[in-house]
């Protein structure tokens, strides 16, 4: 079908010109809530400097933080100035009330599962790990994985599952976050599963659902490198390449909530077979299953193709750092196309930094400097540095506190949100 020309005669008039912005978008939030998370980024923090920080009355701040006071979400402490050696009234900041609410995150993923439990304030109370077996699962035997790790993880934190206030999954692959759907990942069977309403139901808990690599970029929104950059790209390498964007502080998703996929980005045209099903891609010449597809071919290691993928791919290093220059070749090759990735994304977004991220990172010969060499010759010469580059060799762990971070904003939003609808409604 052809696009469809639309026309607007500006001589028609009243129509207005500009955006036309809805009230209280994400970028409008209520006063309460931008409160409330000044707080919760800051640790601990005095009234004035909040109300400094927002440029609103202070007045304004007391009322507020009141009410966040009495609903349970935020408490004073008590913080003695510098000098005054324990003389005098201590002065009083406000940080979150930790012990408000406990949520669970996990990461699912094609080698292992992770869990962890955070409290309000983003503490880590206990963390697990389960092996899974290879291939994809059926929606029944990843529940039973879910509800079984959930119960690990409440054991060693001591506490009910029915103690926590939420919990967050990431899983690899198309996720619709807003509505709970995993449209395809290589860890599910099945395509276009509800998995969030099915794992409430499993849990009796409220459950949010994001694509794993959205949730790395989280985790170090939250708790890591990108707590004080309003844009940034978080590249994942693992079983597969993902990517996510933080724009404006925020995770940014696209239009479907299904962008972001630099894995699948076509880097060269009826190439190499993805896990997507498609060809071309760049997971498909970078990701674990794609080195240990080019080295069973190229060093005539048939008789490995049953060994598990990550000693394989051990395997592999080791005879690169050996010198074997077969072995050296295919990690340049996989580079050479990580270059091609990471040089479209600054093409394309121009962040303030890229992290790459994931268990593959310990593989140096992905982000040699002959592979950021080429990289910055594949960026648009501008005349001006390229962002910068950091190694996050983060393990699972980190994913599944991305996980933790999608739960606390659920269970934070949850309760500011009858706020949000009342001004709105006025």
């Amino acid at each position: 079908m052809a696009p469809k020309a639309i026309q607007q005669d500006p001589s028609e008039g009243h129509l207005g010109v500009g955006p036309l912005i809805p009230p209280l978008t994400e970028s409008q939030r209520p006063l309460r809530q931008q409160v409330f998370e000044l707080v919760r980024a800051a640790g601990l923090i005095p009234r004035v400097q909040v109300a400094k920080d927002l440029g609103v009355s202070p007045a304004s701040v007391t009322t507020i933080t009141s009410e966040l006071i009495e609903a349970g979400l935020i408490e004073e402490v008590a913080a003695r100035r510098d000098g005054d050696a324990g003389r005098g009234r201590p002065a009083v900041a406000l940080g979150v009330r930790a012990e408000a609410h406990r949520v669970a995150g996990m990461k699912l993923s094609d080698r292992e599962h992770t869990a962890v439990i955070v409290d309000f304030a983003g503490n880590l109370i206990a963390d697990d790990v389960i092996p899974r077996r290879p291939g994809p699962m059926s929606v029944n035997d990843i529940l039973d994985a879910i509800e079984s790790l959930l119960d690990r993880v409440c054991q060693k934190a001591g506490m009910p599952r029915s103690d926590l206030s939420a919990v967050g999954i990431g899983v690899p692959g198309f996720v619709d976050c807003a509505d709970g759907i995993v449209l395809w990942s290589s860890v599910l069977a099945d395509r276009a599963v509800p998995l969030a309403q099915a794992a409430g139901n499993r849990l009796g808990l409220p459950v949010s659902i994001d694509n794993d690599a959205n949730l790395v970029a989280l985790a170090e929104l939250w708790f890591g490198a990108g707590r004080s950059l309003s844009d940034f790209a978080v590249v994942t390498i693992e079983h597969g390449v993902g990517m996510g964007f933080v724009m404006n502080h925020r995770i940014y998703r696209g239009a479907q909530r299904l962008g972001m996929e630099l894995g699948h980005t076509k880097v060269q045209l009826d190439g190499a077979l993805c896990r997507c099903g498609q060809r071309g891609c760049l997971e498909a010449y970078i990701a674990d299953y794609a080195l240990a597809r080019e080295a069973t071919t190229a060093l005539n290691w048939g008789h490995k193709e049953s060994q598990p993928i990550n000693v394989l791919l051990e395997s592999l290093y080791d005879h690169a750092k050996a010198g074997n220059v077969t072995a050296k070749s295919i990690f340049r090759r996989a580079g050479r196309y990580l270059a091609v990735g990471l040089s479209n994304v600054i093409n394309l977004f121009d962040p303030a930094l890229i992290i790459l991220s994931g268990e593959r990172m310990r593989y140096d010969y992905l982000y040699a400097a002959e592979t950021l060499a080429e990289m910055d010759n594949l960026v648009i010469n501008t005349g001006r540095q390229r962002p910068p580059i950091e190694i996050h060799a983060w393990g699972d762990l980190l994913w599944a506190h991305g996980a933790a971070a999608l739960a606390l904003s659920a269970v934070s939003e949850a309760i500011l949100a009858p706020q949000s609808r009342e001004i709105a409604a006025q």
